[in-house]
């Protein structure tokens, strides 16, 4: 199966709210061969990438998938909101919420031979904002195990993302020890602090832009990067309603509906 195939499969299963049998397909073999086949689904898709999600940034999440490293994938525009939001899930997709901080970037950082170094990223931030991430997987049987290419060719599990409010003084935040909550249906879940993302989010930045900058793509002005989960995954499911809390960054809050299909 080609990568063309492979990625219109896992598109058609993202709009349907379907799965893929892993077992019925050829899997990439290579980490090139995962990445070139999320890049189909987002040229598929027609959508504008405005941005990037980062996943695997801490130990509890590389254990559930079966990876030792972080993984990016791009965000496409219409699966980008602001909180509060209203989001169709399919359960077959085994849908999870992720606190996560957020970048905003105010200036570009071009593909370059030299690699960033933590000031010149910092300098390229315009905002931060707390995040949920929505994660599932478009093949059949969850996120267990499912190692760092199939998660990284299912456009790193991404269902959606929802934005709290944007705020442009973001070093006045330690973001490593800042805390961040999630409850679904009022239920206290997981928790954390940045610190869980890499140790801090800020490295996930670093990680993701010398990343692109080595594929010869970096990352535009404007770009949104999410940075991993902080407070574990919790699973949702149609009916329940999430929500993050980040204390002084504010709150996201997230009701699941069924999904439609297209």
């Amino acid at each position: 199966m080609s990568t063309l195939e492979l990625a219109r499969r896992l598109w058609a299963a993202r709009l349907s709210g379907g799965v893929v049998d892993s077992s019925s397909i050829t899997l990439p073999g290579t980490t090139d061969e995962a990445y070139a086949t999320q890049w189909e689904i987002a040229r598929l898709s027609g959508h504008r990438v405005c941005g990037f999600k980062v996943g695997s940034t801490s130990l509890e999440a590389q254990r559930l998938l079966g990876t030792n490293e972080p993984g990016s994938g791009p965000l496409l525009a219409p699966f980008v909101h602001e909180a509060p939001a209203t989001i169709e899930i399919s359960d077959a997709h085994m849908p999870a919420v992720e606190g996560e901080f957020a970048f905003r970037l105010s200036e570009a950082l071009p593909p370059r031979a030299e690699p960033y170094g933590r000031e010149e990223v910092a300098a390229a931030v315009g905002a931060i904002a707390g995040a949920i991430e929505v994660v599932g997987t478009r093949f059949a049987g969850g996120l267990t195990g499912k190692g760092r290419l199939l998660t990284t060719a299912d456009g790193g599990v991404n269902i959606a993302l929802v934005l709290g409010p944007w705020f442009s003084d973001w070093r006045r935040w330690d973001v490593p020890s800042h805390g961040v909550s999630m409850t679904v249906n009022g239920e206290l879940k997981g928790h954390g602090t940045g610190a869980r993302a890499l140790g801090d989010p800020m490295d996930v930045l670093i990680w993701l832009a010398n990343q692109q900058s080595r594929v010869g793509r970096g990352l535009e002005a404007g770009a949104i990067v999410t940075t991993g989960t902080c407070t574990g995954l919790d699973a949702v499911r149609v009916g329940d309603r999430a929500m993050a809390d980040f204390g002084e960054l504010g709150s996201v809050a997230i009701t699941f509906i069924a999904q439609t299909g297209a």
